[in-house]
């Protein structure tokens, strides 16, 4: 779309979690180190919560990326599971053979015969759940059950969780106290502040292979941290739409007029929704400057 008006290799503001654009400001690296320190000393349940936005996916991959090599893990992305389907999948990601096809009381022996073997090999196996607050209460508590699986000295499965956090008000009800109890180390992602945020647009577009004049001055920048309360996926949010904006004014230089226009196209922010004719003149104005780039190189009639 605006990658060659901008002289970029990729889009640097997509909400594809994407570890190259990874960016190791406090917050995410101050949790990467809790979780590694945790899972080295043998800890059963790790949490680490953030709101909606924050990089939790990102961080999550991170920590796959970078995990020890003698850790084996299993990882569930949408933990929306009942608890037979938890304990299959769990089973599959450690490789239990014909884990979809045997009963639950076999499933749960192999599942245990599979670890102590893992145990054995010098390994040590941590179970990751993205999008923790979505599990059904019944699978909360298969999932503790699972960290009674353990030898003398060490639990035979780790747990990390990472959630949103309504992930806590339900840790907070009574129902679910051992599970609480359980979790010896959390961490809680916050927001970027206006540094960051300034610091975090730069690094997307040098990752990207951005190289002329700053696009997105400190003054930008600034407004943007305000707007977006230095949530990331905000942030992507409005300099993706300011960068269309630019494109399809067929300017380089990006201004406080396209961040405005951009806010306002955000429900999450504080503008308000702009009209559909704004939108549709938008979308004219790109698809008349692709067409154009188009006629212009290649001499295509349009």
């Amino acid at each position: 779309m605006y990658l060659y008006h901008f002289g970029l290799r990729e889009l640097p503001f997509t909400l594809t979690p994407n570890t190259n654009f990874y960016l190791g400001l406090e917050p995410h690296n101050e949790a990467l180190a809790v979780l590694i320190t945790a899972l080295k000393t043998g800890e059963g349940f790790i949490k680490v919560v953030g709101e909606v936005g924050t990089g939790k996916t990102l961080l999550c991959r991170k920590l796959l990326n970078e995990i020890p090599e003698h850790f084996v893990t299993a990882y569930i992305p949408n933990p929306y599971l009942k608890p037979d389907e938890l304990r299959r999948a769990v089973a599959v990601e450690l490789g239990v053979k014909h884990a979809q096809r045997m009963s639950l009381q076999l499933l749960t022996q192999r599942i245990q015969t599979r670890l102590l073997e893992l145990h054995s090999q010098g390994h040590s196996v941590v179970l990751i759940l993205d999008e923790a607050q979505a599990l059904p209460s019944e699978s909360l508590e298969a999932l503790r059950l699972f960290t009674n699986l353990e030898t003398e000295t060490r639990k035979l499965l780790q747990v990390v969780l990472f959630a949103q956090p309504e992930l806590d008000q339900r840790l907070a009800e009574t129902a679910f106290r051992q599970l609480k109890q359980r979790i010896t180390f959390s961490y809680k992602l916050r927001a970027m502040t206006k540094f960051e945020v300034e610091q975090y647009i730069q690094h997307r577009l040098q990752v990207a292979g951005y190289k002329g004049e700053n696009l997105f001055g400190h003054a930008l920048t600034k407004k943007i941290a305000k707007a977006t309360h230095g949530i990331p996926r905000l942030v992507n949010i409005i300099c993706h739409k300011m960068l269309m904006l630019g494109y399809g004014e067929g300017s380089c230089q990006l201004t406080k007029k396209h961040l405005s226009s951009a806010i306002k196209d955000t429900e999450s922010t504080h503008g308000k929704k702009t009209s559909s004719a704004y939108l549709v003149s938008l979308l004219f104005s790109v698809m008349i400057a692709a067409l154009f780039y188009v006629w212009s190189i290649y001499g295509v009639s349009v």
